[in-house]
């Protein structure tokens, strides 16, 4: 890369550069038509591809006062996918409304315009026919990447065409693993897009945390169900995170800061009762949290964390049923994302109900779980004709019907305004950041969204264990009055599930 000068103009003068190094110099005019041209200022040069304006349109204004780059290519790929009725096409189209927002119609976008933090966005045109020639990098990175019309390569070889005419840093910005090593190896720095990322301590956490008290403490706690601590013993705890309040090693009792700074027993019954159904009693502390979080009317978002056969599906369903049948919300919605693991068997026939059904499959058969009546487990009995007639009823069915229970696909709820109602969404490590948000906005007065996962079990393919929808509410939502989260460790399905979440 070619040492920047410490005059400000020096890449505009007619320099008569080494031989070995470039052959034709740019010009000052093609320097300015091409982006190449530097706005000034101390901020670093970041180009961004494709996937990451995909992943995050909102991107364009978190820069702060540093110089967005965007490939004239990156428009031609985002042109590729605005009309897809998807959410990466809703994207796209979302990237395009705002970058002709940013540059108006008169402004040059190639020139550089002012961003609200204090840096510059523009467009960068790379032209190989042209530019080639005034560069040994680009001559190199092209023997060793060959195909000139592969967007990827086009992308890499305008990052190298800036670190020539610019004040350095440029890093270029994807979330493309592949695109990254490639930069990596012509000598471009690179950097995924880590705004909507947690950290891995803070996702991968799972123990519930501990705070020491000395015997009378506890036992006060005991009493009277709430203790008031000193604000630095607590300066480590959020608002309605679950603790473990402990005098020794035998003398341990579970509670929950509120948001009044007071550590407040569990709130949880022996059992959840289904009228006719069957019951669900917490197995263990997990899941007991995980309950008073569900049951308590002063949080209406739950996040919960945990590995396959842990319960989180199963309890939290208990709990919307229980709220549904006791009246304190209006019916109970369960949803998911639709997103395939592993092979795809194509198009599935008949009605949206019947197109869905295998991939709601699940809740359906949790809710039958905990609505077939609590002896439909003893011995068989003969059936008349007319229960023979019924016999295709679910214990659900009729609910379903009346709109109590809604359990339905997540493509459709953009739009949507959600009063008084008890919403779980299943499976949300699939969601991107902004399908999360839409969920969330979704939400009116008197309702509450559960949001469970394991951020372990990713399919999607632009999202990963720090940077999917559950992940990123838990944290964006973290300290909020309404919001508690919960992790599940312990798997309770069976000793084979538990021994295949942890060993496998």
């Amino acid at each position: 890369m070619a040492e920047a000068s410490s005059e400000p103009n020096a890449a505009l003068n007619v320099v008569t550069p080494s031989e070995e190094k470039i052959d034709t110099l740019l010009t000052a005019d093609q320097l300015s038509n091409f982006g190449l041209k530097s706005p000034g200022g101390a901020g670093k040069h970041y180009v961004l591809d494709t996937n990451v304006l995909l992943h995050e349109p909102g991107c364009l204004n978190r820069f702060q006062d540093n110089h967005l780059c965007i490939p004239a290519d990156v428009l031609s790929e985002l042109d590729r996918f605005k009309t897809e009725q998807t959410e990466r096409g809703a994207n796209a189209r979302r990237v395009h409304r705002k970058l002709t927002e940013i540059f108006g119609t008169d402004q040059m976008v190639t020139a550089g315009v002012p961003t609200d933090g204090g840096g510059t966005i523009r467009l960068v045109i790379y032209d190989p026919n042209l530019c080639e020639k005034s560069s040994r990098e680009l001559r190199r990175f092209h023997r060793i990447f060959p195909d000139r019309e592969r967007v990827d390569h086009r992308i890499l070889a305008c990052t190298l065409l800036l670190q020539e005419y610019v004040d350095p840093p440029v890093v270029l910005v994807t979330k493309d693993l592949n695109m990254q090593l490639k930069a990596r190896a012509v000598g471009i720095t690179c950097e995924d897009y880590l705004n909507d990322k947690v950290t891995p301590q803070d996702s991968a956490k799972k123990e519930m945390a501990r705070l020491s008290l000395d015997a009378s403490e506890l036992q006060r706690f005991a009493s009277s169900g709430e203790i008031e601590l000193e604000e630095k013993r607590i300066s480590e705890l959020h608002v309605n995170q679950y603790v473990l309040l402990e005098a020794g090693e035998k003398q341990t009792i579970p509670a929950r800061l509120d948001r009044e700074g007071k550590l407040v027993r569990l709130v949880v019954p022996e059992v959840l009762r289904i009228p006719d159904g069957n019951h669900l009693k917490p197995l263990n502390l997990g899941q007991k949290c995980f309950i008073d979080a569900l049951l308590n009317p002063d949080i209406s978002l739950v996040t919960c964390f945990g590995q396959a056969g842990t319960g989180k599906t199963l309890v939290a369903m208990a709990a919307g049923l229980s709220g549904v049948f006791s009246r304190d919300f209006n019916g109970l919605t369960v949803s998911r994302p639709v997103v395939a693991m592993g092979d795809q068997m194509g198009f599935l026939p008949g009605s949206l109900e019947e197109k869905m059904r295998p991939w709601l499959q699940p809740i359906y058969d949790a809710l039958e779980l905990l609505m077939s009546p609590q002896n439909s487990q003893g011995p068989k009995r003969k059936r008349n004709k007319v229960e023979g007639e019924n016999s295709h009823q679910k214990p659900y069915d009729d609910l379903v019907n009346q709109g109590v229970i809604e359990v339905e696909a997540l493509a459709y709820i953009r739009g949507r305004s959600i009063p008084n109602r008890f919403f779980i969404l299943d499976e949300a490590q699939q969601l991107t950041p902004q399908e999360a948000k839409t969920v969330v906005t979704r939400m009116s007065k008197g309702s509450k969204l559960v949001l469970v996962g394991d951020p372990a079990q990713i399919d999607h393919p632009y999202v990963d264990s720090r940077s999917n929808g559950l992940v990123y509410t838990r944290q964006r939502m973290r300290g909020q009055s309404f919001a508690a989260h919960v992790t599940l460790s312990r798997g309770e399905r069976s000793d084979l599930a538990e021994a295949g979440a942890r060993l496998m």
